[in-house]
Parts: C-alpha cells; structure tokens; sequence
C-alpha cells in the first residue's frame, strides 16, 4: 500500500491518463481490421491464407514505424508526436470508410492503420519518463494497458458492421479518435527530466547488444502473441466452430479483456519479484497452454485456455517493460520502439503461420503447436540470458572487492 502511495505522489498523473488514452485509443484502431474482419471475409471470399496476410498487415506496419516513432518522438518530444501521430490517423479511417472497396485497398489502408501502432513508442516512454526506477513497472503498465482497446474493438466493431457495414466502423472510429486528441492536447506534458536527444548513430548503438536482439524475440513472443491472437481469433472461432460473427466477437471481447487490463498487474510483480524471474514462469506457461489449444477442444474449453494464454501474454507484456527501462533508462524511447516493432512482427507471423497451416493442413492445429515450441526455445533463451547476467553481476562485485 505504501509503494502505491509513493507512486501517486511522484510523477505527473494527467500525462499518465492521457498517455493511456491516446494508445488505448490508437490500439482500437490498429485492430480494427482484425476485428472486423469476418464481414470483410465475407464480401470477397479470402482463403486461410489470405485472411492471416490481411490481419496481420496492420501490425506489419505498426511494427515498422515503431521505431522512427521511438526516435523522433526522443528528438522532438512525445506529446508533439502524438499529436502527429493522431492526425495522420486519421487518414486511413477515412479511406476505410469512404473506398476500400477491393483487397488491395483494404491491404493498403490497413497498412496505414500501423501510425496507431506506432503509438507504443511514444504513449509509454512519454508517461514513464515523469516517474523513478522504482515506480517504472506500474508506470508503463498503466500507459501500456492501452492495449484494453483491443476489447473496444471486438466489443462493438462487429455490431455496428452488423447494422452500418465494415465501412462503417472506420467512420465511427474518428469519434474516440477526436476526443482522445482533444484530452492529449490539453493534458498531455513532456517530462522535464526527458534525456537530450541523443545522435542517430547512438541510437542505433544499442542494435550492436545482444539484449536488443533478445528481448525484441522475448516480445515478439508475448505482445506479439497477444496482438497477433486478437487479430485472428473471430476468424477462428467462425472458421472452426461455425458460430456467428457477432458471437464471435463477444467472445474475442471475453478473451482480450483477460489480457489487456493484467499489464498493469504485470508491471507491479516484476517491480516487486523481479521481470526476468517472473518471465520465467510465464513462457513456460504459455508453451504448456498453447499445446493444449492445438488440440483443439470443445468451444468452452477452448475459451478458457485462450482466456489462459491471455493473461499470461498481458503479465508478460508488463514485465518485459519493467526491465527495458531500469537497464537502457537514456535509449527508452528507440528501445521500446525498436522492441515493439519485434513485437509487431510477431503479430504479424501469428496469425499467417496460423492461416498458412490451416491452408496447408485443413487444420489449425499444426499452427498453434509450432507457436508453442517457440516458446519453449524463449524459455531456454531466458533462462540462459538469467544465467549470464548473474555471472556478470559476481565478476563486478568481484572486481569492487578487488580494487579496495
């Protein structure tokens, strides 16, 4: 009770909730796609493949401008490139909702809905910036539950395509992006504390650590997971259990919100147990559960160990972002752009190894076990990585000891 005290007296908590409901916001959009896809399908007949290529587009192009979001967003301050960021939105709601009437302008502007994506690299450096190490977890854990939006657009994207057509979701998406804007610009503040802007070259320093490379898999893995799911899963649950669209949706709405609104959580017991330990743990997990799913149980089952894999893909998230900013606290921005869109890139292999398999097979069993071994290698990789520091931290106590 008294960490939390601690935290509501430090740090700037308009630019907290603002951050939060910009990405929150931002992240309904960037799946918009995903989830209203099932009525897409249905206009143009795609096959399993195609439907994977087509949800995952979104998240291949948030993932590629994450990281000059990340940079310039460090360069030119957070709150001014969230406020770009939201304006050229914009854009590709627009042309959802007036065209997009063959699949290579759906591919085109569902590639544009990646500006929402990129939002990661500029919400969460902008709200944890304003808080100490010891606050960074819940900081970023708060800023990133925006990924919640993800619910909002499983929630009621299908409905009102029920009653207005796919099209029609990307016009009523303007509303919250409108007033999210308005609510950023009046609250939102750059932290006075922000490290000066660094030269690209040191930026790019930080590709030359193997920890870059490491936890950028680690995400992909998890928010890759989590966002990767959400996208595909409607297709799915039609596909397998021939259930309605707007069930469908209910049940994608179920699902994420177990993974959206544990972030939080997630950031805390890694403040409190430490983020590698805690990530041990749930990669393990998730390996278990996904080769349960690959079974392929009976729907109620089958929600429940999605609900599972959910929340174990939300802790994650949250613990991951505690680590990155106590070990690279001046590169935050580029580093959780340049781990996000490894992020992003997971999300768009998911659901393309999930419809290639599917296409392949005639099962999507075969996808979600190949998933699980991937994580399997994670947790080796963790446990080595977990290893490896101990080692250095002893050799640096060791070589203290011996310069006294």
């Amino acid at each position: 009770m008294g960490n939390l005290k601690g935290f509501f007296k430090s740090g700037h908590l308009p630019t907290l909730i603002s951050s939060f409901l910009y990405f929150d916001i931002s992240f309904m959009i960037w799946v918009m796609l995903g989830a209203t896809s099932t009525f897409i399908v249905q206009d143009f007949g795609l096959s399993p493949a195609e439907k994977g290529l087509m949800v995952g587009i979104p998240i291949l192009g948030g993932s590629l401008l994450r990281i000059p979001m990340g940079l310039l967003a460090d360069r030119y301050g957070g709150k001014r490139m969230g406020t770009i960021g939201m304006i050229l939105t914009m854009i590709p709601l627009f042309w959802g909702w007036l065209y997009g009437n063959s699949l290579t302008e759906i591919q085109a502007f569902g590639f544009l809905l990646g500006i929402a994506g990129a939002s990661f690299a500029v919400a969460l450096p902008l709200a944890s910036r304003w808080y100490p190490p010891e606050h960074q977890g819940l900081a970023m854990g708060i800023a990133g539950a925006g990924n919640s939006g993800t619910v909002l657009a499983s929630m009621f994207a299908p409905r009102i395509a029920e009653v207005f057509g796919w099209h029609g979701v990307f016009g009523f998406a303007l509303i919250p992006l409108a007033a999210a804007f308005i609510v950023f610009i009046i609250f939102a503040k750059d932290s006075p504390d922000a490290p000066k802007p660094q030269k690209l070259s040191e930026y790019m320093g930080i590709v030359k650590t193997k920890e870059t490379w490491i936890f950028s898999f680690f995400y992909s893995l998890s928010f890759g997971g989590f966002v990767g799911l959400t996208g595909y899963l409607a297709i799915f649950f039609v596909d397998q259990y021939g259930i309605s669209k707007v069930t469908a949706g209910d049940i994608v709405t179920i699902i994420v919100f177990a993974g959206s609104f544990i972030r939080p959580i997630g950031g805390y017991m890694a403040d409190r147990l430490g983020g590698i330990n805690l990530l041990v743990i749930l990669f393990g997990m998730s390996a278990a559960v996904l080769g349960f799913i690959g079974f392929l149980p009976s729907l109620y089952v089958m929600i429940t160990l999605f609900i599972a894999v959910m929340l174990v893909f939300g802790i994650a998230n949250g613990a991951l972002f505690q680590v990155i900013p106590t070990r690279f606290p001046k590169e935050v921005g580029i580093f959780t752009g340049f781990v996000g869109a490894a992020g992003g890139l997971g999300g768009f292999f998911l659901p393309n190894i999930l419809g290639t398999f599917k296409e392949i097979t005639g099962s999507y069993s075969f996808g979600f076990w190949w998933i699980g071994i991937t994580y399997a290698v994670a947790l080796t990789v963790l446990i080595w990585l977990q290893s490896s520091w101990k080692k250095g931290e002893k050799k640096e106590q060791v070589s203290t000891i011996n310069a006294v």
